[in-house]
C-alpha cells in the first residue's frame, strides 16, 4: 500500500523540517546541491515565500512532512524543483508529488535539472513525463547536471 501524498501551502512549522532535510549530507551529495547554514536558509525561504510568482509548496507523507516542491521562472525557463527527505526515499513520494504539482503548473515547457548521477530523481521526471533535453545542457565529454522537460 502507498502513503498518500498531499501538497499544501508551506507553514513557518515546515521550514524546520526542510532545513534538516537540505543539511543531511548523503541527501546533499545525492543532490550535488550545498546545504544552507541557517541564516542563508532563513533568507532564501523568506525570498521565496515573498514572491508571488513562485508556486511553493510542502509535501506531506504519511501525515508528516515529507519535503517541498516548487516551480518558478527563470531566465525565460518555466522550472521545478523538489526535496525529499531521506526517510522518504524510495516510496514512490516524490513521484506523486511531482505528478500533483504538474497538474497545478499549467505553463509548459516545464523545465527540471537533476545531477547526472542521481538515478533517482531522474526515474521520478520519467515517470512523470519528462524527457531529457540535452539541447539544454552544458557541453563537455560528460554532463554534470541534466537537463529534462516537459512539454505536453
Amino acid at each position: 500500500m502507498t502513503s498518500p501524498v498531499v501538497l499544501r501551502h508551506i507553514d513557518d512549522s515546515d521550514l524546520a523540517v526542510f532545513f534538516d532535510h537540505q543539511v543531511d549530507p548523503e541527501a546533499v551529495a545525492m543532490a550535488a546541491f550545498p546545504a544552507r547554514d541557517e541564516e542563508q536558509f532563513a533568507q532564501h525561504w523568506a525570498k521565496i515565500r515573498g514572491d508571488d510568482s513562485c508556486l511553493v509548496r510542502t509535501i506531506v507523507a504519511d501525515g508528516r512532512v515529507a519535503g517541498n516542491i516548487g516551480s518558478w521562472q527563470q531566465d525565460g525557463q518555466q522550472l521545478l524543483g523538489y526535496w525529499v527527505g531521506r526517510e522518504y526515499w524510495g516510496r514512490g513520494i516524490a513521484t506523486r508529488a511531482l505528478g500533483l504539482l504538474v497538474e497545478e503548473v499549467a505553463v509548459r515547457p516545464l523545465y527540471a535539472h537533476v545531477a547526472a548521477h542521481n538515478a533517482g530523481s531522474i526515474r521520478v521526471l520519467e515517470k512523470c513525463g519528462f524527457r531529457r533535453d540535452p539541447s539544454q545542457e552544458e557541453t563537455g565529454p560528460v554532463p554534470e547536471e541534466l537537463v529534462f522537460v516537459l512539454d505536453a
